[in-house]
């Protein structure tokens, strides 16, 4: 990619809203993902059990009565279900495989029963809650995230008990008075520790406890016959509360022990009825209306959402892994074959080019770099002209350059216009057929134009792509750059040649052959990113665009966030401009169907969707951090770094690079990440929105004086005076 052109461009003053849009979709994804650990028990849960205590607090008349205990009016009173009735009860529902598998059996015997609901269950599926209403059900309360109320607070008590009320009303419209207890059993059972909760809730918060007469033991699977065995009365034609679940694990036995219960029981006389219809009492049931209602609503609805929207985090976590891996299996395969290729002994790209070539520096306020571009162009080995093309600078880059008074170097002035322009105009004075084109922050070395040029022996390329390098490696920002400029830039090259569907042509040093230029209109300023354009252009017209290894150019990379993320915010957004430029090639013929049904899909799953993406590999390591499975989330992660270490480490090898900053590729995968993430995102807003970037030139500093030698590979010290920025248009 090239460093950002001149020209400004204005367009609507929507800045704020694009950086904002970014931020609201981070924010949601991280509701969505508390949300969902929060119905999913995955946090705040309380697993803990208390163990069975003394029993002499309990009232006697508690210990000794029904099942069904009021003590809504102080008095503690207890209710036994009339006999021939029996109150069929489930536990920790509604399961979406479990629960209709229980319904349908009650409404094949034209049964009742009623349903102890934890809220996270309810709110993660409402459906079933308004189906055991609409079929007559009566529903009670189990908690939240059904913990031993026993061992907690009582603020924790009323907010287990108002989160459970408001998933109800969030998903059939109602509350309830009934509630059970986790872990609860018969009246007998309470004990100085559950005692004082259940009498805390029926007093305070007016609701009946229901514990149960027996219990079928199907949370413990022991078999069909031991669970109808265990939920029969104890006396024939006693009423009972049967507890049974219909959650919390495989219930097929508990469905088939209802398939044998109801009909044997019904042949008894007994009836299968609410708790309330049982006691002759008012509906436990109460419509809920207004503000608590719409919150309810409200609140299921986010779960809903959350739900969904996991789903497709969880689908999209899937394809990034596997444009990941495919990604990096494809760089690893194909640029061996191409390393390979151009370095068996032997390998020629055809005639030798020794004719001269022109070189275009296109150059706005470079005064701090100019005077370095243009010495390491003397400096080479092969012969060149050098076209420095001012583009209206106010800082004099155009004396500096005259003044350095050089051979084979001159200046054309031009008002400001834009960087394709000034190529354009770069091009009408070029004196040779082949043009090197590079940024006027880019300094070459003394070998890099003869490698830039060899491949022109062979006819039928058109364009040559060098190996850009980072220069200023020294600071953090700078090394993470020259990770990424190695390991992606210059391997996916390899990659692309290998394809024959090359996407970019570095801006920073690219060669073309002046025809095929011409043929396809020069340079265009249709997009941001003119180097992608062009190359694309060229695939259409059938020129071969190849990669040149060996034609190396250092290039002052940016040293802040803020111009790190400027120039790939006009990157990405350039290249999806270029995507759709050239969006009919996927349907023509010939050279250009070729690159539209190969090189734009990979150019759109590589470079917008899989970074757009790749944060979910992060986002997902948090959530497992904190909600598990930790141990085996952490290892998924550390498989995915240690297949991009191993790709990144086959990069610097080929790049003869030394690995010493790979040190910092863990920090570096996880920052850019959500950066390009960012970048992206607001790129696609700018887009959807018909917005449009204005230009914004880096602030340079010198940095690259000169080309580093073979061995240290490292950039002069820099110059830490800052350059002025372009001008509001």
């Amino acid at each position: 990619m090239s460093t950002p052109a001149h020209k400004r461009q204005r367009g609507p003053r929507r800045l704020p809203l694009r950086y904002l849009l970014p931020s609201l979709v981070l924010v949601a994804v991280t509701v969505m993902l508390l949300l969902r650990g929060y119905v999913h028990s995955e946090f705040l849960a309380d697993h803990r059990v208390s163990p069975p205590t003394a029993q002499n607090e309990v009232p006697g008349e508690i210990l000794e009565g029904g099942p069904v205990i009021d003590v809504r009016d102080g008095e503690p009173v207890t209710y036994d279900v009339p006999d021939h009735r029996i109150v069929l009860t489930f536990d920790d529902g509604p399961d979406p495989t479990w629960t209709p598998k229980v319904l349908d059996e009650l409404a094949r015997y034209d049964a009742h029963g009623v349903f102890f609901i934890t809220g996270a269950m309810a709110a993660r599926h409402p459906d079933l809650v308004r189906r055991m209403v609409d079929e007559g059900h009566e529903i009670g309360l189990h908690t939240f995230n059904h913990p031993d109320l026993s061992l907690q607070s009582r603020a924790r008590v009323d907010w287990e008990l108002a989160q459970n009320q408001l998933s109800l009303a969030g998903a059939a419209g109602i509350r309830t008075s009934l509630f059970r207890p986790p872990y609860s059993s018969h009246s007998y059972a309470l004990d100085n520790t559950s005692w004082p909760v259940s009498e805390y809730i029926g007093r305070e918060l007016g609701y009946l406890t229901v514990l149960n007469d027996t219990d079928s033991k199907d949370w413990a699977r022991p078999g069909v016959d031991a669970i109808v065995d265990n939920a029969m009365p104890d006396v024939p034609g006693e009423g009972a509360i049967v507890l049974m679940h219909d959650a919390g694990g495989d219930r097929s036995q508990t469905v088939a022990a209802l398939g044998r219960m109801l009909p044997e029981l019904s042949e008894r006389g007994y009836e299968f009825t609410n708790l309330t219809e049982a006691l002759d009492a008012p509906s436990a049931h109460t419509e809920v209306t207004g503000f608590t209602l719409w919150q309810g609503r409200a609140f299921v609805g986010a779960v809903t959402v959350s739900q969904n929207a996991m789903s497709v985090l969880v689908v999209a976590l899937a394809v990034i892994g596997t444009l990941v891996f495919a990604r990096f299996g494809l760089m690893l395969v194909l640029s061996f074959v191409h390393a390979r290729r151009v370095r068996r002994p032997g390998f020629s790209w055809g005639p030798p080019v020794t004719e001269p070539v022109t070189v275009l520096v296109p150059a706005y306020n470079e005064r701090k770099c100019i005077a370095n571009t243009v010495r390491s162009l003397a400096a080479s080995d092969h012969p060149i002209e050098v076209v420095v093309i001012d583009d209206g600078s106010r800082d004099g880059t155009a004396d500096i350059v005259e003044d350095l008074a050089l051979p084979g170097v001159r200046v054309v002035r031009q008002p400001n216009g834009g960087k394709p322009a000034a190529l354009n105009n770069g091009i009408a004075h070029a004196s040779h057929d082949i043009v090197v084109m590079m940024d006027g922050d880019t300094v070459f070395e003394p070998t890099t134009v003869r490698e830039l040029v060899r491949p022109f022996g062979d006819p039928t390329v058109g364009a040559v792509a060098g190996n850009a390098k980072v220069g200023n490696r020294d600071t953090l920002i700078g090394a993470w750059q020259h990770i990424e400029y190695v390991m992606g830039f210059n391997l996916d090259r390899r990659l692309y040649d290998v394809l024959r569907c090359m996407p970019t042509i570095p801006g920073a040093v690219g060669a073309f052959r002046r025809t095929a230029l011409e043929r396809v209109g020069g340079m265009s300023d249709d997009t941001l990113a003119e180097d992608t354009d062009i190359t694309m252009a060229l695939h259409r017209d059938g020129w071969r665009v190849v990669y040149a290894e060996n034609a190396r150019a250092w290039t002052e990379a940016p040293e802040t966030v803020q111009q790190l993320w400027s120039q790939r915010y006009r990157w990405s957004y350039g290249t999806m401009q270029a995507i759709w430029k050239h969006r009919r090639s996927l349907i023509e013929r010939g050279p250009s169907g070729r690159f539209g049904r190969v090189g734009l899909p990979l150019v759109s799953l590589f470079m917008v969707l899989a970074p757009l993406l790749a944060p979910l590999i992060d986002v997902f390591l948090l959530y497992g951090i904190i909600f598990g499975p930790t141990g085996k989330t952490v290892a998924a992660w550390l498989g995915v770094l240690g297949v991009q270490a191993l790709c990144a480490a086959y990069a610097f090898r080929l790049d003869r690079e030394k690995p010493t900053h790979l040190l910092s590729l863990p920090l570096q995968q996880i920052l850019y990440r959500q950066l390009m993430y960012v970048v992206l995102l607001q790129s696609w807003i700018t887009a959807l929105t018909g917005g449009r970037l204005r230009w914004q030139k880096l602030r340079r500093t010198g940095a690259v004086e000169s080309a580093p030698t073979a061995d240290s590979r490292r950039p002069s010290p820099p110059d830490r005076e800052a350059r002025e920025r372009t001008p509001a248009a």
